[in-house]
């Protein structure tokens, strides 16, 4: 064989080789092969916190488990930079709760999606109550979480001049705008609390048994009230989030039944209806 066509075939094969060097970079994330490494709140019970007692955290270790690797944690608050600061940092590879479509995450396929909910007591003529426009609602105070989507459907029938805001940005490790909110409620400095369903839920369920946990699926006016949450990986980690997404369809039950221990309100895709838990 003639020098050159030595040297071409050579060249092709080092041609061939990087090529697929470039394309396994680009199929095979760089997450750990160690551990199911989790970036997550350390203040946020009951979603997750640093004693590892929140229901995110029991997903976590289900996933952890399927994949035969123990759960790491990189503990930064649920705030401002949260995702820059461990996600993109590569300090861990999942947020295990996160709302879909959010585009400073690859989003896996959502594994449930839930509702704002009103709380109030459990008795007294506010436990009928099913929407925002219920005239029982007039005059009353209630707790909303300052800038959210109720806030709007407050506005809407009249309900925001007695309404008592609570902060929405915070560091949990020193403020907790629910646990107050509901110890408001409980002393009857307010009447009625509107919380994110999988806060509002768990935590009624945890230390409020005095109170009522509604559901608030009949909101048909903008804003939406209800979220699909998946899990969030880094842009552009296709693998890791088709490996997650398969996980989450094979052991959906298993899932439905820890947020449903925890007391997380689960709805249908379109928010318009309760779901009864499976038998």
């Amino acid at each position: 064989m003639p020098a050159w066509a030595t040297s071409l075939r050579a060249l092709i094969c080092l041609a061939a080789i990087g090529a697929a060097s470039v394309g396994a970079a680009q199929t095979s994330d760089l997450v750990s092969r160690n551990a199911f490494r989790v970036c997550a709140d350390p203040a946020n019970f009951p979603i997750s916190d640093k004693a590892e007692a929140g229901y995110e955290n029991e997903l976590a270790g289900l996933f952890a488990q399927k994949l035969g690797l123990p759960v790491r944690y990189t503990w930064f608050p649920q705030a401002t930079g949260f995702i820059r600061n461990t996600l993109n940092a590569r300090q861990c590879d999942v947020v295990i709760g996160y709302a879909q479509g959010h585009e400073l995450v690859l989003n896996t396929n959502h594994y449930f999606t839930s509702v704002y909910v009103l709380i109030v007591p459990r008795t007294g003529d506010l436990a009928g109550v099913e929407t925002l426009d219920d005239g029982r609602l007039k005059g009353r105070r209630i707790g909303i979480i300052a800038g959210t989507p109720p806030a709007a459907h407050m506005a809407r029938n009249g309900l925001i001049g007695m309404a008592r805001p609570y902060n929405l940005v915070v560091d949990r490790r020193h403020e907790n705008p629910a646990q107050d909110m509901l110890d408001d409620l409980g002393a009857g400095r307010i009447d009625a609390a509107i919380l994110w369903g999988p806060l509002g839920g768990p935590l009624v369920k945890s230390s409020y048994p005095e109170m009522k946990v509604i559901p608030l699926v009949g909101e048909t006016l903008p804003p939406r009230l209800f979220f699909r949450i998946t899990m969030g990986v880094r842009q552009g980690e296709k693998v890791w989030q088709r490996k997650l997404n398969g996980l989450i369809r094979r052991h959906q039950e298993e899932i439905d039944a820890i947020l449903i221990e925890a007391g997380v309100p689960l709805v249908n895709d379109l928010g318009s209806g309760v779901l009864e838990p499976r038998k």
